[in-house]
């Protein structure tokens, strides 16, 4: 089993950066599949990316490829969610969430609280 936490939400201007940032705890962290949604108001939770336990390999919504990026730091635990050129329809609750299945399986296991991502225009 892992826990989940989020950090590193908050507002920004419209074309700016934001990195997010889900520490993993559980011995087995580094060996989970880490994914990233998000969910805006009165809509429904949306997949953003996802990254594979080595972190050689990660797979993106179009929406957000091109501008975001994920990575992971094994020794640290924590993956990383860095959005950059941001727009204000990229403002949610952004969740990351794990599993020990195929890299492209979309039904996650773990989740975190979530963390606010607000984009002004």
């Amino acid at each position: 089993q892992v826990q989940l936490v989020e950090s590193g939400g908050g507002l920004v201007q419209a074309g700016g950066s934001l990195r997010l940032s889900c520490a993993a705890s559980g011995r087995t962290a580094s060996s989970y599949i880490m994914g990233w949604f998000r969910q805006a108001p009165g809509k429904e939770r949306e997949f953003v990316g996802a990254i594979s336990w080595s972190g050689g390999s990660q797979y993106y919504a179009d929406s957000v490829k091109g501008r975001f990026t994920i990575s992971r730091d094994n020794a640290k635990n924590t993956v990383y969610l860095q959005m950059n050129s941001l727009k204000p329809e990229d403002t949610a609750v952004y969740y990351c969430a794990a599993h020990q299945k195929r890299l492209l399986v979309l039904e996650y296991d773990y989740w975190g609280q979530g963390t606010q991502v607000t984009v002004s225009s």
